[in-house]
């Protein structure tokens, strides 16, 4: 954290100087006050080795961290333990000296949806909602972004993010253990804002697309990911009580509904570039991540339905800039 409060120090800050030095004491609180399991990961990567990896390749689809040889066999040992404590592994896929760490999401299918379709990110100020281990923070380091935020508040995944970032060290690239709402409205400041498999999460869908775009430059760009519904109606699934087993997806609009949503939340120039169902190729449960996960969500006898008898999971990309 403390190379965080340094760069919230930096110029490019300065506007919003007593905000972030505000966050900066949050994200140390909450930290400090955290879950014995909090402590147990930062026991964790205590062990983890100094090495420097000889090469990294942040542009691959399995995100490659150094290769075998770089650790002895004492170092690998312990970095297999790291790895194990800290399960479960939903984003990635990462190759890690030599340990190929499956992820329960092929995350890598949904980066080659977005990555020739939005502003290139060079020299960019960029905000990720929901980063979990970072995966999309690292392949968004290889294309030279000014700066790169992510928000991550469940703690398993922000302590992979910093164990990764212990070994590559990828400059302006920062994880806080926060949720979007507890981030201080930063007016105009960002560039780009991913929102990816978090809109679906949030009781007030609408409120949370308007906190975007005050957070948006004028010539900012948001990249929406979302469960959807398929349909030409403006209209929505509010699934009760539960979706694909989920107790918090609370609003699953059609691709009308939620164009209308972020016209009404003040954005303009809006782009529906890709309507996939997830499928099991994309999601399902690995070494990596034990539990249950998408074929545990489908009806074992029609796969076009989740276990409640609701269509099965479709994913929308959109892309919006502010008026």
């Amino acid at each position: 954290m403390d190379s965080l409060i340094k760069q919230f120090k930096a110029e490019i800050f300065k506007p919003f100087q007593n905000e972030l030095s505000d966050l900066a004491r949050q994200c140390d609180r909450k930290l400090s006050e955290a879950s014995g399991k909090a402590v147990a990961y930062r026991q964790l990567l205590m062990n983890l080795p100094a090495t420097r990896p000889i090469d990294l390749d942040l542009a691959a689809d399995q995100v490659r961290i150094g290769s075998r040889a770089d650790l002895d066999s004492a170092e690998r040992d312990d970095l297999a333990t790291i790895l194990k404590g800290l399960h479960p592994w939903r984003k990635g896929p990462f190759d890690i000296f030599g340990t190929s760490i499956d992820c329960e999401w092929c995350s890598n299918l949904k980066w080659d949806r977005v990555k020739d379709r939005i502003i290139p990110l060079e020299d960019r100020k960029i905000l990720d909602i929901g980063s979990s281990s970072g995966y999309y923070l690292f392949r968004m380091a290889a294309e030279n972004p000014k700066l790169a935020i992510g928000l991550e508040p469940y703690l398993t995944f922000y302590f992979q993010f910093q164990m990764l970032q212990h070994f590559i060290h990828a400059p302006q690239i920062f994880s806080l253990p926060l949720r979007f709402d507890d981030f201080p409205v930063l007016g105009g400041f960002f560039d780009t804002i991913f929102c990816m498999g978090i809109l679906y999460h949030s009781r007030s869908p609408l409120d949370m697309l308007v906190r975007i775009r005050q957070q948006l430059s004028e010539t900012g760009e948001l990249v929406l990911e979302t469960l959807i519904i398929t349909g030409e109606e403006d209209t929505v699934l509010c699934p009760y009580p539960r979706y694909a087993k989920m107790n918090n997806a609370y609003f699953l609009p059609t691709v009308p509904c939620l164009e209308g949503w972020l016209q009404r939340a003040g954005f303009t120039d809006i782009h529906c570039v890709d309507v996939t169902p997830t499928t099991p190729e994309e999601q399902c449960k690995t070494e990596w991540m034990t539990f249950e996960s998408l074929p545990d969500y489908l009806d074992p006898d029609d796969p076009t339905r989740t276990i409640e008898g609701y269509p099965a999971p479709v994913r929308a990309i959109l892309l919006a800039k502010p008026k």
